[in-house]
């Protein structure tokens, strides 16, 4: 039986979180809830071209490790980032992996198509 987050050493929910963002589905999902907004399940399907049954599998994961919230409003599902922290982890992650590319010219032009990050 599995301790409860509560009673789980710290590093290891830290670990825990690190395996959250371990997916690059998972990563496009958070860069498109780091605007801030709620996004509904079916635009976030349309944004991320998943199926219906990926991206749940994909958002259960995020919920499960505190990365997002969700809200049930009539027929509709709609998701956000639990923390500003989370888009702030986010914009650290893409400036060290444009620290990590801009040695290579040939991908430069890989980090500067990505999309703009809040």
């Amino acid at each position: 039986m599995s301790q409860s987050w509560s009673a789980r050493p710290l590093y290891e929910v830290k670990a825990g979180l690190f395996r959250g963002l371990s997916h690059p589905f998972r990563i496009r999902i958070l860069e498109l809830l780091a605007d801030g907004d709620e996004h509904s399940v079916a635009e976030l399907q349309d944004l991320t071209e998943l199926e219906a049954s990926h991206l749940s599998q994909h958002l259960a994961v995020l919920r499960r490790h505190r990365l997002v919230v969700s809200e049930r409003r009539a027929s509709h599902v709609y998701y956000r980032i639990v923390s500003p922290a989370v888009a702030e982890l986010l914009a650290v992650a893409r400036a060290l992996l444009t620290e990590f590319v801009s040695a290579d010219a040939a991908r430069a032009g890989d980090v500067a198509a990505l999309p703009e990050l809040p």
